[in-house]
């Protein structure tokens, strides 16, 4: 037993779980999802494609790992940005994106053919949206209610059990939408062609989300 409580297989086993998934973000990152080979990723960390399913028994056990990863890291970024108020908050969300345009298009662009995330991913990602729910709720509050914020008061199980107003709702998936919109463009490149700097747009929907 080693001093941070893992045997030396359990080490070993991490080891190399994290070299498979290196590989399979260099491997998304130039043919995409659909490509994905358990495989190819098998030949290149030398091992046989049998021996490669004793650590991701299926494709999608090892897209699930990497789903995993990818929200909890964007999670953790947001959490320690949060103390910050909204606009450090999607300042952070908008560096993380920017570091790795793959890793941010693989849990928020096109869903993937057939796939289907376990609870545990989903329960990850609304660790993000509590941190928006929470910096909202200690804005000022007016007290109005909105249709939409009506109808998000009838759907808030991803809400994390906070008790926050329709409003608060409304504002932090509102806040939520517009940000991952602009990023979304911004990083499957349909501002290429436009001549304007996308960080400007950004600025400018941040602006107005917090003038709101």
């Amino acid at each position: 037993m080693d001093t941070d409580g893992k045997t030396s297989r359990e080490r070993y086993r991490a080891q190399v779980c994290g070299e498979i998934k290196r590989y399979a973000w260099e491997q998304l990152a130039t043919t995409g999802v659909s490509a994905l080979s358990l495989n190819a990723i098998a030949k290149h960390v030398g091992m046989s494609g049998p021996a490669l399913y004793r650590y991701f028994p299926s494709r999608d056990d090892l897209i699930t790992d990497l789903v995993r990863d990818a929200y909890r890291s964007l999670a953790d970024a947001v959490q320690a940005a949060g103390s910050g108020g909204l606009a450090e908050v999607a300042h952070a969300i908008r560096e993380w994106a920017l570091a790795d345009p793959q890793r941010y298009l693989f849990v928020y662009g096109t869903p993937i053919p057939g796939y289907r995330a376990p609870g545990d991913t989903t329960k990850i990602s609304n660790e993000i949206m509590v941190v928006l729910l929470e910096v909202h709720a200690a804005l000022p509050d007016d007290g109005r209610v909105t249709p939409f914020g009506a109808h998000l008061d009838d759907h808030r199980e991803w809400a994390g059990g906070l008790p926050v107003s329709s409003e608060v709702l409304r504002r932090a998936v509102t806040f939520w939408t517009r940000l991952h919109g602009v990023l979304s463009l911004e990083l499957a490149g349909h501002f290429a062609g436009m001549g304007f700097d996308p960080a400007v747009l950004f600025a400018a929907e941040l602006d107005d989300l917090l003038a709101s």
